[in-house]
């Protein structure tokens, strides 16, 4: 019996950003989360080897890029079951601080422009503020799609909300 070749998924390329873009996209999420662990602990977890675990949608990401991070580190990060990949750019990267990315392609034909900000800052004592920011602009045929995306996106807060605050 002949084995059939793995299907090879489509690409459609997105748009960079700069950091304007977390205040003057279309669509814009962001949600600020009280962390009771020092700054440093959350950083180390949003840069290892398995960052976001907790977030249910997503079901991997993999850096791509050697470390030292910085600006031009790049990740895939797959979810949804695997109904969609994204290739990832990291613009802009103050180490222990903040990372922001843009997507350069994805799977699926949902955006004209996606970015992530992540900012982390002491709270006090072993405390830490994490801020999350998800900016975007769909394609003019995923327009009727953004109350879902929304829904979509807002999960990851949702999950990181359990994570970091037991809510």
């Amino acid at each position: 019996m002949r084995k059939l070749a793995p299907m090879r998924r489509p690409w459609f390329s997105s748009e960079p950003v700069d950091e304007q873009f977390f205040e003057t996209a279309p669509q814009i999420l962001r949600a600020t989360f009280a962390v009771p662990r020092p700054a440093e602990e959350v950083w180390a977890e949003l840069v290892s080897d398995d960052p976001l675990a907790w977030c249910s949608i997503l079901d991997g990401v993999r850096w791509t890029s050697p470390r030292p991070f910085g600006v031009g580190t790049t990740r895939s990060v797959t979810s949804m079951k695997g109904l969609n990949v994204i290739d990832e750019r990291f613009f802009r990267w103050e180490e222990g601080r903040r990372k922001s990315f843009h997507a350069i392609r994805s799977t699926l034909p949902a955006f004209r422009r996606f970015a992530e900000d992540y900012l982390v800052e002491p709270d006090g004592d072993g405390r830490a503020r994490m801020t999350w920011t998800i900016a975007f602009e769909p394609l003019p045929i995923a327009r009727p799609t953004v109350p879902v995306n929304r829904r979509i996106l807002s999960s990851l807060f949702r999950d990181s909300r359990k994570h970091y605050e037991g809510r």
